[in-house]
């Protein structure tokens, strides 16, 4: 490109320095115009839950069958400074407790070109992957993100998924140990659908560590826990119970038959949990987590790319004890336990 003057000539100073402002004005409108497009879109943003819909949302949270998460995240935007209806609008997506229904949930959900995909779980975050390639995805949580084959790694996610990921805790065992010495036999409720690949070769190794037999059940649906129970080895004095969507839907269930047959019962992650009558929960608050999937995808409407993110890992834990039901089950929470609890229901 030739220089101003050679194109003006000397003799025009005035046009020349209307002819540079008009370039330099050129270079600055393409950027703020932009902007200004950018900052007045309205983004579209997909969630995809496996379990049921509002109304079974209160405002004290989830509902005795409702899954957590849509108000959480939607809070989450709004502490990042997004309106709801200026901002950002949601299209939401519930399979009602029904797993199969999730691959054309998510299929549903990339046809609704949405700007980013918000869910949470093992089943529905496979079910978003199989069903795009291209569409951002975050999960708000799931177990063992690598080893289940949802992201290449922790540092370097690659794709288009990313979220917060936790780890199977070792410390899941040993705190029904601790709040029951005498605990030998213990079944451990899982749905193998969404296990991690030698999960169960560790909780063996773990049972075994505190001295406990451990048999393994599988709850495939919330349905089948009348059936699941009665697999129950004689002599079981004890229930562990993994944050599948099978135990979660079903938890009123399964806390009142654990009471009823007396079995201490330690949940993974969720309080819901111990609130249905359950002793014992440990592990990430999940309506945290869905407030954090909001940061993710802040940053992914600003620019960047899931594959760019790192998955997180909780940092802290909470732990809810149930003291009512210990009360009923005969027992004595060790006050070392006691003083561990973020939450104590009395």
């Amino acid at each position: 490109m030739e220089p101003a003057d050679s194109i003006l000539g000397p003799q025009h100073p005035v046009e020349r320095r209307t002819f540079m402002a008009m370039i330099a004005g050129g270079f600055l409108a393409a950027p703020l115009a932009a902007e200004a497009q950018q900052a007045g879109k309205v983004w579209r943003i997909g969630y995809l839950s496996p379990g049921l819909s509002p109304p079974n949302w209160t405002s004290h949270g989830p509902g005795p069958t409702a899954a957590p998460g849509n108000g959480p995240f939607v809070q989450g935007m709004k502490d990042l400074g997004y309106v709801e209806g200026r901002d950002f609008v949601m299209e939401y997506r519930w399979a009602e407790g029904h797993l199969d229904r999730l691959p054309d949930l998510a299929a549903d959900l990339v046809r609704a070109h949405v700007d980013v995909i918000v869910t949470s779980g093992t089943t529905a975050t496979r079910a978003l992957k199989q069903a795009t390639q291209t569409s951002p995805i975050v999960f708000a949580f799931l177990s063992n993100a690598v080893e289940k084959g949802i992201v290449a790694s922790l540092a370097r996610p690659g794709g288009n998924v990313t979220g917060t990921s936790t780890q199977v805790q070792s410390k899941f065992v040993q705190l029904l140990k601790d709040a029951v010495p005498t605990v030998s036999r213990v079944v451990y409720l899982r749905d193998p659908a969404v296990a991690t690949p030698g999960a169960d070769g560790l909780m063996q190794s773990w049972a075994q560590a505190v001295k406990v037999e451990l048999q393994i059940v599988a709850l495939r649906e919330s349905g089948g826990v009348t059936q699941a129970f009665a697999e129950f080895n004689p002599g079981t004095n004890g229930l562990l119970l993994d944050n599948s969507i099978p135990n979660f839907l079903a938890a009123d269930q399964i806390c009142g038959l654990a009471l009823r047959r007396r079995l201490p019962t330690v949940a993974v992650q969720e309080r819901r949990f111990p609130a249905a009558g359950c002793l014992m929960s440990y592990g990430e608050n999940s309506l945290s987590a869905f407030r954090n999937a909001a940061v993710f995808v802040d940053k992914i409407l600003k620019g960047a790319k899931p594959a760019d993110l790192p998955v997180e890992q909780p940092t802290t834990f909470e732990l809810v004890i149930n003291l009512k039901t210990a009360k009923a089950l005969g027992l004595t929470i060790p006050p070392s336990l006691l003083a561990r609890a973020d939450q104590v229901i009395e």
